[in-house]
């Protein structure tokens, strides 16, 4: 799932080769552009406008912004990197692949936009972040990111105390429900199909978890929009003001095929994300990948993190092919791919 935020004045996409095109304008976006445009590299954000975390109030687990909304987490990301020559762009990226090499030999690649535009780069950061599916359970959505949480660190202290349910989506979501557990007295696990042996059963029961087996028909809203409970196949409702729920969460990867990126399988049916290597680098000469598209539990702070690593990745293996670039011209040869 993906909501769009309030559009923001958008730059002009560069008609010169930019050093470094930033797919996705999230945290490890913005981040890893930050940390381009600091050390002097052109370096242009496009941004689709609809992070992962724009239903949620306010973002937690994150030092000195703990509680701020993840709109103007992002306003002021923008921002700043524009402050030091980075350019954000509001769009949608239609394809992206590589594109024949400079005439010294350095790598260039193709950034086309939905609006058919498009921009030359040099390397690519890919940072486009995930996808959270949802189980397809009726009224579950329409409370996706308020009454409806997935992550314990990010919601947990919003909804302690409250009565909360566990939907379970598989194995993972008994970890979900220990550490649910950990915020509330009052939670209720409902197996929604899935298997519970016995002695995850019999933990459950000495940590005070209710279990109901009975499948879910949907998800009920009261008279004032909230979250009212779960109403189960056999026309009971189980009363419930907040709903946990382990999403299958899928790396964003739309217009990105022409790079080619490997992806691989969580376990447990957990998601899918892009592979990459400690510092974002990939198996794709020019290619990195940092935040959510890789890295499929990384939170904000986290995700941050990564794009700041890739940044300055990329920043010294461009410094090194200028030095290459530059040695081969004062001995008049080109240099080595």
């Amino acid at each position: 799932m993906a909501e769009t935020t309030t559009p923001y004045p958008s730059d002009t996409l560069p008609d010169a080769t930019v050093d470094v095109a930033v797919i996705g304008g999230g945290a490890a976006g913005l981040n890893g552009a930050l940390m381009l445009a600091r050390s002097r590299r052109s370096v242009v954000v496009i941004d689709s406008g609809t992070p992962r975390n724009a239903p949620a109030e306010a973002m937690h687990g994150f030092i000195v912004l703990d509680g701020t909304p993840p709109t103007e987490i992002l306003r002021r990301g923008r921002e700043q990197v524009r402050q030091y020559g980075g350019r954000v762009v509001l769009a949608e990226v239609a394809a992206a692949e590589p594109a024949p090499v400079s005439p010294d030999g350095d790598l260039r690649f193709t950034v086309t936009l939905s609006d058919g535009r498009s921009v030359t780069a040099r390397r690519v950061l890919v940072a486009t972040g995930l996808r959270d599916v949802l189980p397809e359970v009726p009224g579950l959505a329409e409370h996706w990111g308020h009454a409806v949480v997935h992550c314990p660190y990010c919601h947990g202290w919003e909804v302690r105390d409250e009565p909360v349910g566990i939907l379970a989506t598989g194995p993972a979501s008994v970890h979900h429900a220990l550490l649910f557990r950990q915020l509330t007295e009052d939670l209720v696990y409902f197996t929604a199909g899935t298997s519970l042996d016995d002695d995850t059963r019999a933990r459950f029961a000495a940590r005070g978890i209710r279990v109901v087996d009975t499948p879910v028909r949907e998800v009920v809203t009261g008279e004032d929009g909230t979250l009212a409970g779960v109403r189960l196949a056999d026309g009971r409702v189980v009363a419930r003001r907040v709903l946990a729920v382990a999403t299958r969460m899928r790396a964003r990867t739309e217009g990105m095929d022409g790079l080619k990126l490997p992806t691989e399988d969580l376990p447990d049916g957990m998601g899918r994300r892009l592979v990459s290597g400690p510092a974002g680098d990939t198996e794709v000469p020019g290619v990195w990948v940092a935040g959510n598209a890789t890295d499929l539990v990384a939170q904000v702070g986290a995700s941050a993190a990564a794009g700041a690593l890739a940044g300055a990745h990329i920043n010294a293996l461009l410094a090194a092919a200028d030095t290459d670039a530059a040695v081969a011209a004062a001995q008049g040869r080109a240099p080595t791919a």
